[in-house]
């Protein structure tokens, strides 16, 4: 389901209509950011590919990214979330990460996950908190050099 959210007096769109996404826009954000430094368009392209993602635009022009991994019935994954940084302090971060909670295909959802370094403000008024132990590890596989061996 393609939804738009519209923002001040017209100014700011949110949408998930994946036509709408600057490839250029994201890439270049993505390669220079500290979790995915260095990351090919080809990958960046295949993980747009199988997401639900979200852009912010401002008069057509892409300012903004995050895009959802999720099963759409009981897990999602929140990932690669920016505001490009003349748009910061507006106010967009906050709206995208509503946008996205309140999706109707991400309804219902047992758990919500995300990885920030430096947001931890933004997604605490939404709810999220560090990981807690409740008698499970929470675990990862990480291969820092996918990225390149995939391209």
């Amino acid at each position: 389901m393609t939804s738009m959210v519209v923002m001040d007096a017209g100014k700011f769109l949110i949408s998930t209509e994946q036509s709408m996404l600057d490839l250029d826009v994201i890439h270049g954000f993505l390669a220079e950011s500290y979790w995915a430094a260095g990351v090919s368009r080809e990958t960046v392209a295949r993980s747009i590919e199988n997401s639900l993602c979200f852009g912010v635009y401002h008069d057509a022009r892409q300012i903004g990214f995050a895009r959802v991994i999720s099963d759409y019935a009981t897990f999602a994954y929140i990932a690669d979330v920016f505001v490009l940084e003349p748009y910061r302090g507006r106010g967009l971060a906050k709206e995208l990460m509503a946008t996205i909670l309140s999706h109707p295909d991400l309804q219902g959802l047992r758990r919500w996950n995300l990885g920030t370094r430096d947001a931890d403000a933004l997604y605490a008024q939404f709810g999220f908190k560090p990981v807690e132990n409740r008698g499970r590890t929470m675990m990862e596989l990480i291969d820092p050099d996918a990225h390149w061996r995939s391209s």
